[in-house]
């Protein structure tokens, strides 16, 4: 019975820190894919450039990459012995800002980036010109890139802090 229960025990913490990995490594497809998103955007607004079908693709996949990111994320939330600390403990971890970053303030920065996201992708399908196209992708990406920069834990961030791999 014991060693079934370490097994358990085993199995989940594998699962936890697996998707750790994915979610610390999948970032940077999220920052990459945005600062490609957000160049051809710029490129294409000032130099008066068709929207192209690699510019549409670049949109749908970048918001992709985006909502993956954000499956992972919810997953590793609801996974997570710091988040189950935080929310059993809330009135003693609310005090430690680390707690606080990871509990509430990094996954509603980041929700908010993903529909920021989501709204600029959906939103500059409908425009009825390029450079419409351009500027919405142009303006809210850019807006999202900036949250994530502040939600992410980089290793010199005050806010808290996490090694750029997992």
């Amino acid at each position: 019975m014991f060693l079934l229960y370490l097994c358990r025990v085993d199995k989940k913490l594998m699962m936890y820190q697996t998707i750790t990995f994915l979610h610390s490594t999948f970032r940077w497809l999220v920052l990459l894919s945005l600062l490609y998103s957000i160049f051809r955007a710029y490129k294409g607004y000032f130099l008066d450039k068709e929207f192209s079908k690699t510019d549409n693709s670049v949109r749908h996949w970048t918001a992709t990459i985006a909502h993956i990111q954000l499956v992972l994320g919810i997953t590793l939330y609801s996974q997570s012995p710091i988040i189950k600390y935080f929310w059993t403990h809330f009135s003693e971890a609310k005090e430690s800002f680390d707690l606080l970053f990871f509990g509430l303030i990094h996954i509603f920065l980041m929700l908010f980036s993903i529909i920021l996201i989501t709204v600029g992708s959906s939103i500059s399908k409908r425009k009825s010109t390029e450079k419409e196209k351009f500027k919405t992708i142009l303006i809210y990406f850019t807006i999202a890139l900036l949250v994530i920069f502040i939600a992410i834990p980089w290793p010199f961030s005050p806010l808290a802090n996490r090694p750029y791999f997992r």
